[in-house]
């Protein structure tokens, strides 16, 4: 009797490290697309609403409630920013550290971009969410982002459970993306943007069943910023980044981990039914 307990408290401990890697709930995705911005204004504003009042700006955290924004507007300002491929700017004031396999990060008005890339029909193709700037890695179409608990510099690695960005002129419905990691770089999925040709496409997905995001991975267009648009190339800028309030990370255990434990589990109990019956 007392092995046939041991070994029903064995495989619910079993159970309870297995589930959670199969029985996740199916995430929220919030996708809109438009001629411009009062076209996806509704999408944003229904994953702003998922977030969470209010929007936290640069306060430090972690803070109990709301969210995080970047808009890459630079208060107004219609300055051509360049900046190298990893991009602190934002790590310690929203807890955003962004990177690229390209050779860095570009934030420009349209005509900004023309310039930087030498290319006028920049200025027609693409708009902004909110004015004045728009986004781009520069010898990519990859941006990584990792999350990190605001005002800590870097110092505290955190987790969101949701976030979602602004895309300028996606021409195909499988060329914008975004990929979402776990802390331990599994992947929680790629979710595509709505094509918008010359408008604009808003992406978010959030978590809802204990997964947590440690790392995003963004794919604008299936060409980094220089060529035309058009001809199956098809080049991507983003606007605002949106996401839920980064939290301290925690590392989460491998699959191979969990099963391990329970092996051991399994085996204690085979091993204390042994013992049991040796009596």
């Amino acid at each position: 009797m007392c092995a046939q307990l041991f070994l029903r408290i064995a495989s619910f401990f079993l159970m309870t490290l297995i589930l959670p890697l199969t029985a996740f709930a199916v995430p929220i995705v919030f996708s809109d697309s438009g001629l411009d911005a009062a076209g996806i204004q509704a999408g944003v504003d229904s994953f702003r609403a998922a977030l969470g009042d209010p929007n936290n700006g640069s306060t430090p955290g972690p803070l109990p409630a709301g969210r995080r924004e970047i808009n890459w507007d630079g208060g107004g300002t219609t300055t051509t920013t360049v900046s190298g491929a990893l991009f602190t700017g934002f790590q310690d004031i929203r807890g955003a550290l962004l990177t690229t396999p390209g050779t860095g990060f570009v934030q420009a008005t349209t005509t900004g971009l023309d310039v930087q890339f030498s290319n006028p029909t920049y200025q027609t193709i693409f708009q902004t969410f909110s004015p004045q700037r728009l986004f781009a890695p520069i010898g990519s179409n990859v941006t990584d982002m990792l999350f990190f608990i605001p005002g800590t510099n870097g110092g505290v690695a955190a987790t969101a459970t949701a976030f979602g960005a602004v895309f300028s002129d996606v021409d195909f419905a499988n060329t914008a993306s975004i990929q979402y990691f776990d802390v331990n770089g599994g992947s929680l999925g790629t979710f595509f943007a709505l094509p918008a040709n010359e408008g604009l496409s808003f992406l978010g997905v959030q978590f809802t069943g204990g997964e947590l995001i440690g790392r995003v991975r963004i794919t604008t267009g299936n060409s980094s910023l220089g060529p035309n648009d058009g001809g199956g190339v098809d080049v991507v800028a983003m606007d605002d980044f949106l996401y839920a309030e980064p939290r301290a990370a925690a590392a989460v255990p491998e699959p191979a981990t969990m099963l391990l434990l329970g092996s051991g589990l399994i085996g204690l109990a085979g091993y204390g039914r042994k013992k049991f019956f040796k009596k």
